[in-house]
């Protein structure tokens, strides 16, 4: 019960009897109740779907909104912008959806390849409320009708690989071919979602047999590593030799058209000639003889020249004295 002056107080306000001023306090606290269950506010990134009476009524952007209390309407906040994700064989901790992870994790990991092997398979499904009328009215429960869609289907694809695909190579392929099979059945049952992505995180062998398949997983790597190192050799020493051959052949191929038109120049000049001493046999012998000295005698070391007529006379020459070369 209040102090006796707040009472006081609040009775003259209102002119109410003294008795009546408890009464007044039960309205006031029905008012304020009534007043804050009338009252939501949207997040910027959700929408809200009225209900009156359990039937679809409007749709409501983020922002503060009345309605009608008591349970007539009813809101239901809707995260359209938001991406959402479940995860299938591990859990993040302080997760908010509680359709994110299942309790189930060992089960959804275990899958049976196409080579009839076994592997543990992590994903996660990436999503978005894209239609909320679907999302709310169409199915039931349309996350948990999700993540049963997404095991079928990544258990397929899985089942259709062997387990070295799994593994190691085929991975994208996984990704891409469950992400449009996941898309294609959101769309058929109209579950309001829209997929955004499909994320391979850890697969791995069963854990009895982990520690061989690593063990071949190394010398797989080991392989191609050694692969790669002899092609990184194969390409320095090959290009280089086809880069000389070529060189080679581009060199032996100019000294060959060099050749050939030398021969074929001096050919020219020699039917040049032919036919000049043709016409004037005697005039061209001369003119051959004078070019010949002409090229030979700057090369000689010393020059002596007789007078035929001077037979009487005895020339003198100093053979035991050295005469310089003379520079072409």
């Amino acid at each position: 019960m209040p102090p006796p002056d707040l009472m006081d107080v609040l009775a003259r306000v209102f002119r109410l009897p003294r008795g009546r001023t408890f009464d007044l306090l039960l309205l006031l606290a029905a008012a304020v109740w009534t007043a804050w269950s009338g009252l939501y506010t949207v997040p910027s990134d959700s929408v809200g779907v009225i209900q009156r009476f359990g039937q679809y009524l409007r749709q409501v952007e983020p922002g503060l909104h009345i309605k009608i209390p008591f349970g007539v309407d009813v809101a239901t906040i809707l995260p359209v912008k938001r991406q959402l994700k479940q995860e299938f064989g591990f859990a993040t901790l302080g997760a908010t959806n509680p359709y994110q992870n299942s309790r189930e994790a060992d089960a959804e990991t275990q899958m049976v390849t196409g080579d009839l092997n076994s592997a543990l398979v992590e994903w996660v499904v990436q999503y978005r409320v894209a239609d909320p009328l679907k999302f709310l009215f169409q199915i039931r429960d349309p996350q948990a009708t999700l993540r049963d869609v997404s095991e079928s289907v990544m258990r397929e694809a899985v089942g259709d690989r062997t387990v070295d695909e799994v593994i190691t190579i085929g991975r994208q392929e996984i990704e891409v071919e469950a992400l449009a099979r996941m898309q294609a059945l959101s769309a058929k049952y109209e579950l309001g979602i829209s997929i955004d992505q499909v994320q391979l995180k850890n697969v791995n062998p069963p854990q009895p047999v982990q520690a061989s398949f690593n063990e071949v997983n190394q010398a797989q790597q080991e392989k191609e590593k050694l692969i790669n190192q002899a092609r990184r050799e194969y390409n320095k020493v090959i290009p280089l030799a086809e880069g000389e051959k070529d060189q080679r052949v581009r060199e032996a191929e100019g000294y060959k058209l060099k050749r050939v038109n030398e021969a074929e120049g001096d050919v020219a000049r020699f039917d040049a000639v032919l036919a000049e001493y043709l016409k004037a046999p005697e005039v061209t012998k001369r003119r051959i003889y004078l070019e010949t000295l002409q090229e030979v005698l700057p090369n000689l070391r010393s020059k002596i020249i007789l007078d035929e007529k001077g037979r009487q006379i005895l020339p003198l020459m100093q053979l035991d004295r050295q005469v310089p070369a003379v520079a072409p």
